[in-house]
């Protein structure tokens, strides 16, 4: 599955990357182009589902022209456009041909999702309380200059996770998360454990 989007800074000395390759999502709209594991708790059941109806294209078509994808294009679409003040993000569950959205609570937008659906997909709706491009904004913010804390602790990674909040990679939880929480807020940010990223050397 599907579960984030990744904005990481990188600083490399001798081979070694401190941080991480910088990954923006193509789309921008909040599904991850890759998988990476869960560092956290899985999120509650989706307080709503639906499964589309919406008759697909003919036969003949490219083989990654599936009804998911196509299905998540629509979405893409729908939260770059009228509903991105209510859209977080998504994770994409393709053995299950489904797709976890995370958004503010919106019947038009519910509805508009589930009409993008086509035939066989599965759209889990998932609340949150925050729109992607405040999480995008925040995740900028933080990650602009990740060696300024260096000397008390080490930032590895900064990631908007499609759930609803920024995720922050360091090497030490416990002096990290009141020194960043100080310096951005405190809503909207995990501060995690992540291990030391080398590169492969040639």
């Amino acid at each position: 599955m599907r579960n984030r989007s990744w904005i990481l800074a990188a600083v490399a000395t001798a081979g070694v990357v401190v941080g991480a390759a910088l990954y923006v999502d193509a789309s921008e709209t909040g599904h991850a182009d890759v998988d990476v594991a869960a560092t956290t708790s899985p999120s509650p059941p989706a307080e709503d589902r639906c499964v589309g109806t919406r008759s697909g294209r003919a036969d003949g078509d490219a083989p990654d022209d599936t009804p998911l994808n196509r299905t998540l294009a629509r979405i893409d679409e729908l939260a770059a456009g009228r509903y991105a003040d209510v859209y977080t993000g998504m994770g994409v569950d393709e053995e299950a041909a489904a797709a976890d959205v995370w958004r503010i609570p919106s019947d038009d937008f519910d509805k508009a999702a589930c009409d993008a659906a086509e035939k066989g997909v599965k759209l889990r709706l998932h609340p949150a309380d925050v729109d992607r491009e405040t999480l995008d904004a925040l995740a900028e913010r933080i990650s602009e200059d990740m060696t300024r804390w260096d000397g008390t602790f080490q930032m590895r990674e900064v990631g908007v996770d499609e759930r609803g909040f920024v995720h922050v990679g360091v090497d030490d939880p416990k002096k990290a998360e009141p020194l960043v929480k100080k310096e951005f807020g405190p809503r909207y940010i995990k501060v995690e454990y992540v291990d030391q990223a080398y590169a492969d050397v040639g």
